[in-house]
């Protein structure tokens, strides 16, 4: 039987400065019902803006050293310290009241929130959590710096820390999942930063409420000021972290997580594009009674029906195999019982150039029409340009699309398609859309 989501089971008040705005803050975490999610309410603004915590609303532009949501220009900064503690709390549901726009710092750690929120209690709800698989690996990296998502049965994280600093070389923490072990071994840990950073960072506008108290500053002789909770301490804090920005995707992963040297930006990039692979259950399977999903790089013809307007004999698209903002990687299997064989060159079978050239513009559908802006809309085609036929696509081939978004304007769309069967190029173009209601 799946574990059932729950709430807070009484209000919580907390209150601090903001590690980063320096703002005193008091937030109030309250009850909610069955699939609400966690919802930060700025009480401090006029009608009470809400903002539901989700990747889509996650600021990647103001994102880093911290993890902020936006929403009509309303923001809520340095979320992570506190979602990682309602994740080690099992609190799936919540009200967040706040006064003002950055999640108090505490001590710099997790411990605080998870403390008071177990004080509180927790109340089953009665529906079971939601979860999410992976059915292959995920990547993300930026310069030295990655995080690759493995399937697993159960959330594992793991984190490579190395710096030049003589605290900071060659630091590894492994985490299975068990709510214990995250009290004691993760929630503690604390932020940190080197000396010489301290000065640039403010001059930047961060950390104008960090202390020697609540941040771990790091000189050549080590911690300023402050004793070392683990020997670990600030690779730790870097799981911490990673485990908050995850759980703002609103399900439970299950997957084994390894990142070396990553910090918040990589960590916006991974919910990003897992989030993308969510999106297509949200439009189906996550909002039924089904408490799993699996997400990853595919799309099955069940999900490509969700996007496309498609459908037999004209649906070209049997499977996506990788599908991002800007590209998609599509497969059509050809086979003698396609209809089209009856009639073209039927002593002959060769499948014709232009479905062809519409099996790639279905493929190239998959990511304009995939964008939540465009859920719901048709896409059209304007113009055909530079396309060309290599060699023929006959009965038994595996054809391969590539599409590629160039230009992308509210109403238009343009991309450059490649299919190949057996790694050699078949046909090849440019193609443009209109996009219409």
């Amino acid at each position: 039987m799946s574990e059932q989501q729950r709430t807070i089971a009484k209000d919580v008040f907390m209150s601090g400065p903001g590690l980063h705005t320096g703002e005193s803050v008091s937030i109030r975490v309250r009850p909610a019902s069955v699939n609400t999610g966690i919802v930060f309410i700025r009480t401090d603004l006029p009608h009470r803006p809400a903002i539901p915590v989700s990747a889509a609303a996650v600021d990647v532009a103001k994102s880093v050293r911290r993890t902020t949501l936006s929403k009509d220009g309303v923001e809520i900064q340095t979320i992570e310290h506190f979602m990682a503690s309602l994740w080690g709390a099992g609190i799936d549901n919540a009200y967040v009241e706040i006064t003002g726009p950055e999640v108090p710092g505490m001590d710099g750690s997790a411990v605080q929130f998870l403390q008071q929120f177990k004080a509180a209690g927790v109340t089953s709800l009665g529906a079971p959590k939601r979860y999410f698989s992976l059915r292959e690996p995920v990547l993300v990296e930026e310069g030295d710096s990655s995080i690759v998502v493995f399937p697993d049965r159960a959330l594992r994280v793991s984190y490579l820390l190395s710096y030049p600093h003589p605290l900071l070389r060659s630091q590894f923490v492994s985490y299975l999942q068990d709510g214990a072990s995250f009290e004691e071994s993760i929630a503690p840990a604390r932020t940190f930063c080197l000396k010489e950073e301290a000065e640039a960072l403010r001059a930047s506008g961060f950390g104008k409420g960090a202390t020697l108290d609540n941040t771990l500053v790091l000189d050549r002789d080590g911690v300023m000021q402050n004793t070392l909770r683990f020997d670990d301490e600030c690779a730790r804090h870097k799981i911490l972290d990673l485990l908050g920005d995850l759980y703002v995707l609103g399900c439970h992963l299950r997957a084994r997580v390894i990142a070396v040297k990553s910090g918040h930006p990589l960590n916006v990039k991974l919910l990003k594009k897992l989030d993308q692979a969510l999106e297509q259950w949200r439009l189906g399977s996550l909002q039924s009674a089904t408490s799993e999903v699996m997400v990853g790089p595919q799309l099955d013809i069940t999900q490509i029906e969700k996007i496309l307007p498609h459908r037999y004999p004209f649906l070209l698209v049997d499977r996506v195999s990788e599908l991002t903002e800007t590209r998609a990687v599509g497969l059509k299997c050809v086979t003698i019982n396609d209809y089209f064989f009856r009639g073209h060159f039927p002593g002959r079978p060769v499948m014709p150039g232009v479905l062809i050239v519409e099996a790639m513009a279905q493929v190239g559908g998959i990511i304009l029409l995939n964008k939540r802006e465009n859920h719901g809309k048709l896409a059209y085609f304007m113009a055909v340009d530079k396309v060309k036929f290599r060699k023929p696509v006959v009965p038994g081939d595996q054809l391969i699309i590539e599409a590629e978004l160039g230009k992308l304007r509210s109403r238009t769309g343009q991309l450059t398609c490649r299919a190949s069967v057996d790694g050699k190029m078949v046909c090849e173009g440019e193609l443009m859309f209109a996009l219409a209601d």
